[in-house]
């Protein structure tokens, strides 16, 4: 594996191999196979100076600036209006 990181302003969609594409925030980083450095469209991001190939290994908590994810999501419930009101019945 081959820690990546975006470092545009912008969200990337790196293209990898078998049509998979890792979706990048601003300033993130990522961890892609090291089989995608030889995706053409992979190698064009890095030859536009778009994303960096950072290092190597399976964590990427050595890296500056953390290891964000690409995407989180959340799950459960929030806070905020439209929930039960113990008062109504």
């Amino acid at each position: 594996m081959k820690t990546v990181c975006n470092k545009t302003q912008r969200p990337l969609g790196v293209p990898l191999p078998r049509g998979k594409t890792l979706h990048l925030g601003p300033r993130k980083t990522g961890q892609v196979p090291s089989s995608a450095v030889e995706h053409p469209g992979f190698m064009k991001l890095v030859d536009g100076g778009e994303i960096e190939i950072i290092g190597e290994g399976t964590g990427a908590t050595d890296v500056p600036g953390g290891g964000g994810k690409a995407r989180t999501s959340i799950h459960g419930y929030t806070s905020g209006r439209g929930g039960r009101r113990s008062g109504d019945r």
